[in-house]
């Protein structure tokens, strides 16, 4: 499974992609609003530091025209960029019309297997059910995606599961477990993966025991 970063915070990113682990990150209006760069210069910087990762641009437009245009100049911007385009269904044409061009599309705000499937249908390369948001209203968030993960396999798609909207460590191990493609994460979510408190123990335990050796030089 993937591992994308949830942020644009372009000094985590650089950051966490020293540890190998990030293939990827997802950015939206929100995201790019609490930078102190201009939106289109801290996508440019996260498109340098992760060349061969994907980075999801988010469209800002409403009206499908406008959406149009907007995806296209956002997928100039740089090679490996993503545009993000809402489940809506008047941006459905809008999509085709993108895929047709083999612009790549990481359809977000889905909540349904339906529209994950009419996605799938549509060629897109990602789509993003948001869990996060289904749990929030007491619903069990991750069975979308056991469910998309079967229909995707029965009728061979090539569109790729992207879970979103994740809000603790126990999503991420479960979106795994449902056979999801990929897991867009927070940082402190990722940095939490990387803490466990029995490896702590572990490591505190064997350095209390290597200096009862008293040696100082090993090997």
């Amino acid at each position: 499974m993937k591992f994308f970063l949830d942020t644009a915070h372009v000094a985590s990113i650089k950051e966490l992609i020293s540890t190998g682990l990030i293939n990827g990150v997802t950015t939206n209006p929100t995201h790019l609003s609490k930078e102190k760069m201009a939106p289109r210069e801290v996508v440019e910087t996260i498109c340098v530091f992760l060349p061969e990762g994907d980075i999801s641009v988010e469209v800002t437009e409403t009206e499908p025209d406008a959406v149009y245009k907007q995806a296209c100049a956002i997928a100039q911007i740089a090679p490996n960029v993503i545009v993000k385009v809402p489940c809506y269904k008047t941006y459905y044409a809008v999509i085709k019309q993108l895929v047709d061009e083999d612009i790549p599309v990481n359809v977000t705000l889905v909540f349904s297997v339906l529209q994950g499937l009419m996605m799938c249908k549509l060629g897109v390369r990602y789509i993003s059910p948001f869990v996060g948001r289904w749990n929030d209203i007491d619903m069990d968030g991750m069975e979308i995606v056991h469910e998309l993960r079967a229909l995707i396999d029965q009728y061979n798609f090539d569109t790729e599961i992207l879970v979103a909207s994740v809000r603790s460590v126990r999503q991420v191990h479960e979106a795994a477990m449902a056979g999801a493609d990929v897991t867009t994460m927070p940082v402190d979510i990722l940095q939490k993966m990387m803490d466990h408190p029995l490896t702590d123990q572990g490591m505190e335990l064997f350095a209390q025991d290597w200096k009862r050796l008293h040696i100082s030089h090993f090997p």
